[in-house]
C-alpha cells in the first residue's frame, strides 16, 4: 500500500516505516515536487497534523497522513507541547533543546511528563480521521543513552527499568513509544477501512 507521509523528517521516516512494515510504501512531498516547509500553525498537536495533510492533500487530492508529536511536562502546564522541536529556536536544534529543558527542571523535583503523538489522515474522498498514542514517564536528570533522536536521550518511559528511549535502542521504542502506539491505531484503521487495497 503506497500512501503519502507529509513530512520532511528521515528519523521519522524511519521510524514510522519501521513500524508501518513492508507492506506500506511511504511516499514523500519532495518525492512529488513538494519541497517547500509545510505550515504548522495549530494551537494543538490535532491541528497541526491536520494542517499538514490539507496543506499536501489540497495540492495532490491523494490519500496522505502526518503525525505531530509533543513532550508534555508536568511541572511546566504542558510545555513545550506544539513548541517542543522549536522549544529552544527556529532552528530546531535538539541538542540546544534538550538544554534548556534541563536547564529550566534543575532542582524541581516533580519531572512528570508524557510523550504525545497525533496522526491525522484524509482519504481518498478528503474525509479527515486521527488517531492517538501516549507515553507517560519523566524527564531524567540528564543525557543518558546515544540511541533515537530529540529527546531521546532525557525522556525516561514509564514501566522499562528507569532508562531513557535513547539506552533503550530503537527496536523496543518502535513498540512501547507514543508514536508507535498511534501508527499501529492508524495502521489498524487502514487495514480494515481499505480491506488491503490501495488507497
Amino acid at each position: 500500500m503506497e500512501i503519502i507521509f507529509a513530512t520532511s523528517n528521515p528519523h521519522k521516516v524511519r521510524e514510522v516505516g519501521a513500524i508501518l512494515g513492508e507492506n506500506f510504501k511511504l511516499i514523500l512531498p519532495s518525492e512529488l515536487g513538494i519541497t517547500e516547509d509545510i505550515p504548522e500553525t495549530g494551537s494543538t498537536l490535532e491541528e497541526n497534523a491536520l494542517q499538514k495533510c490539507l496543506y499536501i492533500w489540497n495540492r495532490l487530492h491523494k490519500p496522505v497522513f502526518s503525525d505531530d508529536s509533543g513532550l508534555e511536562v508536568d511541572c511546566l502546564n504542558g510545555a513545550p507541547g506544539i513548541h517542543t522541536a522549536r522549544y529552544a529556536g527556529e532552528d530546531k536544534d535538539p541538542e540546544k533543546n534538550i538544554d534548556k529543558l534541563l536547564a529550566t527542571l534543575e532542582g524541581v523535583k516533580n519531572r512528570k511528563a508524557r510523550f504525545r503523538t497525533a496522526i491525522a489522515y484524509i482519504d481518498a474522498n478528503g474525509e479527515h480521521h486521527i488517531t492517538e498514542g501516549i507515553m507517560p514517564g519523566e524527564i531524567a536528570l540528564r543525557r543518558e543513552g546515544s540511541g533515537g533522536f530529540g529527546y531521546d536521550p532525557v525522556f525516561i518511559p514509564q514501566g522499562h527499568g528507569g532508562l531513557t528511549f535513547a539506552q533503550l535502542g530503537v527496536d523496543v521504542k518502535n513498540r512501547i513509544s507514543h508514536r508507535s502506539q498511534a501508527v499501529a491505531k492508524f495502521t489498524d484503521f487502514l487495514r480494515k477501512a481499505n480491506s488491503g487495497q490501495h488507497v
